[in-house]
């Protein structure tokens, strides 16, 4: 069938680009662009035969249609030819039934989308598979770009450079200086990216490298580029998939630059659309309390936002105070009756501390969402009956400073409620005896 994508306005002004075009914002009225496809062709093809397709793709060895993302390739990028997709196996990450703690919580249908189980560690991968598979395409029709470049906060330069290391196209990235993990840091230094350290946060990355957009010799690789959010709203699918498509009551996100709330909300309305899905889930973003501008909004009953300076947090990937995707994420919460909250540092170092205590070992940003899961919960918005997904952004591998921190407090400090400090002894059978036996009678 022909199946075909385009860019569109999204502030409803009709304007339209083809996904080849390099362009970030509406011509006549600066909106954002939204990726639009042909529906009512893609509805010639019934829900049942979707599932089928899609059942049949997952995690097989046809390239690239095993990987989670360009297994939904009709509805993610239909333009786009096989030979010119970059792809490592993106998607498929693990469900991760959150058992125990859910019983902590009083909740029997837990569970963690462990997004950062990818190639560079984060959920970025799946949007970067679309832009950097994009970018070869418009460089094998007419040659003009010269380099991909993006602001980040560490994940999404881990992303981009190594996409663009496997196509062979150059790599720009700034990152705001001492504001990502060492661990970040090194990937797309690994990866052969230009790295470019700046005095500043990422707000200030974000509008530098915006004025770097205006040439067309380069590309900006942002989720203000909403291919990225074309990739990112595979992610619904595929929770929805691993349930043998049943829809669940809630969906809490972290939420900074706020591209996975529209995402994922755009995946949902996709399938309810193509009669996949039956009903809506509701949508809860957590943001850090030093950075919440979203919330601050929402406590207007999203009349008004303002941005905000984004203070220091241990959630550095969600450090942003002028997030480029609000107003798609305030449409998307709107249409998922959704809601905004915020967890503060000791509330998302405690979360993510208590929750690896049941077998999970949880990034700062999953720890900010595990936080707002907590009140939820008490205040009985969540019952204990409900589907829950809390989506996990990245690998906590990447943040070991967060973990070395909490559980290594300094002389005089106060302890943090789920510290668990190794035990320094002697190397004498009797004392290790004694010292197990106290921590299992405790």
């Amino acid at each position: 069938m022909n199946y075909d994508a385009w860019f569109q306005c999204s502030e409803g002004c009709g304007e339209t680009y083809p996904l080849t075009e390099i362009i970030y914002r509406c011509k006549n009225c600066g909106g954002l662009l939204e990726v639009q496809h042909n529906m009512d062709v893609l509805k010639q093809r019934s829900a049942a035969d979707w599932k089928s397709l899609f059942e049949q793709r997952y995690r097989r060895t046809q390239y690239p249609y095993g990987s989670g993302v360009w297994g939904k390739k009709e509805l993610v990028c239909p333009n786009i030819d096989d030979n010119n997709i970059i792809s490592m196996y993106e998607g498929g990450t693990n469900l991760f039934w959150a058992e125990r703690f859910g019983e902590q919580l009083g909740l029997h249908d837990l569970w963690i989308k462990q997004c950062g189980n990818s190639h560079t560690g984060s959920f970025k991968d799946l949007g970067m598979t679309v832009l950097v598979s994009m970018v070869k395409q418009i460089i094998a029709e007419s040659g003009n770009i010269r380099a991909v470049m993006c602001a980040s906060t560490g994940d999404t330069s881990a992303a981009l450079a190594a996409y663009a290391s496997a196509a062979g196209i150059p790599a720009i990235i700034l990152l705001p200086k001492a504001k990502v993990t060492r661990e970040q840091l090194i990937q797309p230094i690994a990866n052969g990216a230009l790295t470019l350290s700046l005095e500043t946060d990422f707000d200030g990355c974000m509008e530098i490298v915006q004025k770097l957009a205006g040439r067309k010799d380069f590309y900006l690789a942002n989720s203000i580029n909403s291919l990225r959010i074309e990739g990112q709203k595979t992610i619904s699918i595929e929770i929805v998939q691993q349930f043998d498509w049943e829809v669940p009551d809630w969906i809490i996100i972290p939420g900074g630059n706020l591209g996975n709330v529209s995402a994922l909300g755009l995946g949902f309305l996709m399938m309810y659309e193509l009669g996949i899905i039956d009903k809506l889930p509701r949508i809860a973003c957590a943001q850090a309390e030093r950075a919440n501008p979203l919330y601050r909004s929402y406590q207007t009953g999203f009349t008004e936002f303002s941005a905000i300076t984004a203070q220091a947090t241990q959630a550095t990937a969600i450090q942003i105070g002028n997030p480029v995707s609000v107003h798609r994420a305030i449409r998307t919460l709107k249409r998922f009756d959704g809601i905004v909250d915020q967890a503060t540092e000791v509330e998302l170092a405690n979360a993510a501390a208590r929750a690896d205590r049941t077998g999970l070992f949880n990034c700062p940003h999953t720890g900010v969402a595990l936080a707002v899961l907590i009140k939820m919960v008490e205040r009985k918005q969540i019952q204990p009956d409900d589907r829950v997904i809390v989506i996990s952004t990245a690998t906590g591998l990447k943040f070991p400073d967060f973990k070395v921190a909490y559980h290594n407090t300094a002389p005089g400090e106060p302890a943090p409620r789920y510290l668990n400090a190794p035990i320094e002894l002697e190397a004498d059978y009797e004392g290790v005896l004694k010292q197990i036996g106290t921590h299992l009678d405790a």
